[in-house]
């Protein structure tokens, strides 16, 4: 079993963090009061991300859908599902599952700003001869981000706060997205 690092959890960037979420779902939970059910599906938007990599002896493959609720003009707040499957022939082969929630905030009609927490569960099999190694583990992220909107795309940045380069995924805290909604 893994030990829980509280050090990293308890750090001041996520003591920040934690009341902005609150105050997310605050307003959120206002809002869909006043709305009635076909309302908010109406609302609803739909988007999320797709990847295909292909090249001599390696594969990926990325589908990772989501949705978002606009609460009113400057805020939305959304959720989305993760799944990725990675095959390096002869070294590894690599499964994530996981989910994610994203608040949106809108200050100025073209700048668009973040806050997202990423829950994945990993599963990478490393072809070591003569044993193959199998590791399990969960990843965290909480992502700021900034962005370019025009009209339903969003181009920018994200920087994962709880990056920890020994214990990720990814090979960076810094990510350029893309995010497209309807």
């Amino acid at each position: 079993m893994k030990k829980i690092n509280f050090e990293r959890i308890w750090n001041p960037k996520v003591l920040v963090t934690i009341p902005i979420l609150f105050l997310f779902s605050f307003s959120y939970s206002q809002t869909i009061a006043e709305n009635t059910p076909k309302e908010f599906w109406k609302q609803l938007q739909y988007g999320g991300g797709f990847g295909l990599n292909f090249g001599t002896g390696y594969t990926e493959i990325t589908i990772a859908p989501s949705a978002i609720y606009p609460v009113n003009k400057y805020v939305s707040v959304g959720a989305g599902l993760i799944g990725s499957f990675t095959n390096s022939k002869n070294y590894y082969t690599t499964g994530v599952l996981g989910v994610s929630g994203i608040g949106l905030f809108q200050p100025i009609e073209k700048i668009q700003l973040s806050l997202e927490i990423e829950q994945l569960r990993v599963n990478t099999e490393l072809q070591m001869i003569p044993n193959p190694v199998t590791q399990k583990y969960w990843n965290t992220g909480l992502y700021v981000g900034a962005g370019y909107r025009n009209g339903n795309v969003t181009l920018g940045a994200r920087y994962n706060l709880l990056f920890d380069k020994d214990n990720s995924i990814y090979s960076d805290a810094l990510m350029p997205f893309v995010r497209l909604y309807f």
